[in-house]
């Protein structure tokens, strides 16, 4: 006679971890902004107008800042096929913005493009991302780009004694932090460095700035702003700034900075400061009018009515012409 066979319990269907609706929200709606402005940078790249060679200028790409062997550690060179007639030129040294995790020189050709088609030799850089790469790692490549322009602009065709510092977004923070670099005695290591060189830019473009990381909410309690676009600007801090923080962060916060009162050991350069009103950003540029101004510093801004963040990539708009129009001018005025 067989013996009943024992009776297998099967395993308890276990329910698959639910993934919380806000971190979904967040997940999707990120996926869909870097989406959006990795893609219409491609696109934008296959139109007749955006070859350099339809605008006499010349690109030299991905040249090593830091000799790490990182694409994160590169930039590009733009600058008219007839600079050497020319004589030295001034230069722009660009810094992408993109919350301080996304985009890329790449994604920011169309800013080479546009200051080299005025004259200006471009230095368009990469640098590390977060959040494999918290703060201070992205102000640290930052200024060592500035040194690596100041020590090598000539070589290209530039004049460092006649620079620029230009960002958006997250690049206008960086800008305005490595010009504080150049103009106050700072104890970071990389700070000092950018300090040494001597050379203070000439002017500062910083658009559109998150120029304060910490305290995002901030811009919440200025004005009401849809859920979609809080989790945009909190992904910001979340992954710039680590865990456990530094003693100093100063130069993720250079508002703060320059609302301080700490005296500069340097006079600071002029800036340009565009926004457009409906930047959920504008009053960071509003506060650094205000800080620069007490300081007696020249601080031009300019608001252009009706205008969403970073509005002056989109070139082929009027508002965005004006804007480049008008950051021309500035630079003529001051680039004597």
């Amino acid at each position: 006679m067989n013996k009943p066979q024992p009776r297998i319990k099967p395993s308890p269907v276990l329910p698959r971890p639910r993934i919380a609706p806000e971190l979904l929200r967040r997940q999707i709606g990120s996926m869909v902004i870097d989406g959006f402005f990795q893609g219409i940078s491609r696109v934008a790249q296959f139109l007749p107008d955006s070859r350099p060679e339809r605008h006499d200028v010349e690109v030299i790409r991905d040249i090593p800042y830091l000799q790490t062997g990182s694409s994160a550690h590169t930039l590009d060179i733009y600058r008219p096929r007839n600079h050497a007639a020319s004589g030295p030129l001034p230069v722009v040294l660009y810094i992408h913005g993109g919350g301080f995790r996304i985009l890329s020189k790449d994604t920011h050709w169309v800013m080479g493009l546009f200051f080299a088609k005025q004259g200006f030799v471009v230095v368009n850089i990469n640098y590390r991302l977060a959040p494999a790469n918290p703060f201070p790692a992205a102000i640290e490549d930052a200024c060592a780009a500035y040194i690596w322009t100041v020590e090598n602009a000539a070589r290209y065709g530039g004049d460092p004694s006649r620079l620029v510092v230009s960002g958006e977004s997250a690049g206008a923070n960086l800008a305005t932090s490595v010009t504080i670099a150049s103009t106050f005695e700072r104890p970071e290591t990389f700070a000092s460095d950018v300090f040494q060189t001597e050379i203070v830019p000439t002017a500062v473009i910083p658009a559109c700035g998150m120029l304060q990381v910490s305290d995002i909410d901030r811009l919440a309690r200025r004005r009401p702003l849809p859920r979609w676009l809080l989790d945009r600007l909190e992904e910001v801090p979340a992954a710039y700034l680590p865990p456990e923080l530094p003693d100093n962060i100063d130069l993720a916060d250079p508002l703060l900075v320059l609302e301080s009162d700490t005296e500069p050991a340097r006079e600071l350069p002029p800036f340009f400061a565009p926004v457009g009103t409906r930047d959920p950003l504008l009053d960071d540029t509003r506060r650094l009018h205000t800080a620069l101004t007490r300081r007696g510093t020249p601080c031009t801004v300019r608001y252009y009515p009706g205008e969403i963040h970073a509005f002056h990539a989109f070139t082929w708009r009027p508002q965005a012409q004006k804007c480049w129009d008008e950051s021309f001018s500035f630079l003529k005025q001051h680039m004597q």
